[in-house]
């Protein structure tokens, strides 16, 4: 005999009740998979904003704050690494290009980093709008900053935009660089040499020479917080930072840097799976416990339908159907519910930092909702048990 007419009556019967099991349920599961699907996509998303950074040189300290100012574009107090290493790294035989970053300043609260246009070049890979610039008094924009070709800004001096912070002259938006999907899409990007100048610096060329861009003057270099290599091959990469270890400079690979940070973050990572894990069992727990509540007031169903003649068999697989398809409608609607909040996080966290953040179901989260949807089915045999053994005369009275 087909089990679920009669399960779907019983269904219906205590369809509120039911309804906030699963809504308690799907919470439980939702929980769990934002937390796995969102880990995953912060790092990954991280881990690609890296890619254009192969080698970043800096001031000795710590290699995170120089992750952190040049890759992410959150700039920090830092030490600078003088001109006379800036001009020798730039003069190594085994780089494609070595581009100077510079920092301090913001416009209507987005970052300004000063940089060359080969740089630009190398992060975008070309623009999707205007020309790079020219002149100290031009800037291009990262994707997402909302500045539109031709406007004038005006830098501010440690993100403070009030009068009295801004500094004099203003900068023309030339171009808008091509999506990096990196913090830089947040970023208004001018010549290094606007940022020496606005603070009262030498423009790394001889005086009154208005150019931009390499090459430098070794002696009219100011010092810089952070370096970007492009090494020519691997091996120089290598050996690019092996050389540049040293009492008076840092040379990192950002790539590495995350390992050791997503290594720091493992157990925190464990602990909140564990945590959700540990939610939804307790969850299915109390739910089973109400459920066979709820079986029990129709012991007298039950008692009707022995009989009538429906074997003990179709009694137990009528109770064990009610309560399996309720753990896994809330599962199913939980993997649905956790993906769509990954998602929305991902859009907030996307907009704040420029970095695209990809959220994706793999097998882990499947596996989590076959584990919690396998794991119900056995517990629900429980109440269908309880059911079962109960005496048919018992349940007639």
């Amino acid at each position: 005999m087909n089990p679920f007419p009669v399960v779907f009556s019983l269904l219906n019967r205590n369809r509120v009740t039911l309804i906030f099991f699963v809504v308690l349920i799907t919470f439980a599961v939702g929980l769990g998979i934002a937390i796995t699907t969102q880990e995953r996509a912060v790092r990954q998303g991280s881990a690609r904003a890296a890619d254009k950074f192969d080698l970043v040189i800096g001031s000795p300290g710590s290699p995170f704050d120089l992750v952190l100012a040049s890759v992410y574009a959150r700039p920090a107090a830092m030490g600078l690494v003088d001109g006379d290493m800036l001009a020798q790294i730039m003069a190594e035989d085994t780089i494609d290009f070595a581009a100077p970053i510079a920092f301090g300043d913001s416009a209507s609260g987005y970052p300004i980093m000063g940089t060359t246009a080969q740089f630009v070049e190398h992060l975008s890979g070309g623009l999707a709008e205007g020309r790079v610039f020219s002149s100290t008094q031009e800037a291009v924009l990262g994707a997402n900053v909302r500045f539109r070709m031709g406007e004038l800004l005006h830098a501010a001096h440690d993100g403070f935009d009030s009068e009295e912070m801004l500094h004099e002259g203003s900068i023309e938006v030339v171009g808008r660089m091509a999506r990096t999907n990196s913090a830089w899409d947040n970023v208004v990007v001018v010549p290094v040499e606007q940022v020496w100048l606005t603070h009262g610096l030498a423009s790394g060329h001889a005086p009154g020479d208005e150019r931009i861009g390499p090459p430098f003057i070794a002696d009219q270099l100011p010092g810089v917080p952070a370096i970007v290599v492009k090494p020519s091959t691997v091996p120089a990469a290598y050996g690019l930072r092996n050389t540049y270890r040293t009492d008076s400079t840092q040379a990192i690979f950002p790539a590495e840097i995350l390992v050791q940070l997503y290594a720091l973050l493992g157990d925190a990572r464990a602990i909140m799976s564990f945590l959700a894990l540990a939610t939804q069992a307790l969850v299915v727990a109390a739910i089973l416990s109400g459920v066979m509540i709820i079986l029990q007031l129709y012991r007298t169903r039950f008692a009707v339908l022995r009989a009538l003649g429906a074997t003990a068999g179709y009694v137990f697989l009528v109770a064990w159907s009610y309560v399996a398809l309720l753990i896994l409608a809330g599962a199913v609607f939980g993997l649905v519910l956790g993906a769509g909040v990954s998602w929305a996080v991902s859009g907030y966290l996307e907009a704040q930092s420029g970095i695209a953040i990809p959220v994706s179901i793999s097998w882990q989260e499947v596996q989590l909702v076959l584990m919690l949807v396998g794991a119900g089915a056995l517990l629900s045999v429980l109440p269908a048990i309880a059911i079962y053994r109960q005496p048919v005369v018992d349940g007639l009275r």
